[in-house]
């Protein structure tokens, strides 16, 4: 493969890598941030007693966004962290359910898209 074309191709899985870990981050984060405010009785109050529900997303959001300067670093992260959660909330409990694993495993695949960039551009 090309010089040219190599470039274009890491370019275009960073892309996808950012892309995909900040919606992913986003979207989990909120739904994190809400999804229990109902057990605190709902509304802003409720959200704010929620909110240490949302913190790990939150730092997924921040090594999302750090993985964006720091690639290798931050993909490997990434990669460990959705690994975690893949086994966290798949397989440590009574509970399977096939959206969250499709979720986390996104996640790890995402770590891996920013390790994969991080390659072609060294090479």
């Amino acid at each position: 493969m090309s010089a040219s074309k190599s470039k274009r191709s890491a370019s275009i899985i960073r892309k996808i890598a950012r892309i995909a870990s900040l919606i992913i981050g986003i979207v989990v984060f909120l739904f994190a941030l809400v999804s229990g405010s109902e057990d605190y009785g709902g509304g802003i109050g409720g959200i704010i007693k929620n909110s240490p529900n949302a913190l790990p997303w939150a730092a997924f959001l921040i090594i999302a966004v750090a993985a964006r300067k720091w690639e290798l670093i931050g993909g490997i992260i990434i990669t460990l962290f959705g690994l975690a959660a893949t086994y966290f909330f798949n397989f440590s409990g009574p509970n399977f359910f096939l959206v969250t694993f499709i979720i986390t495993t996104l996640i790890t695949m995402v770590g891996l898209l920013f390790i994969i960039a991080w390659y072609i551009d060294r090479t």
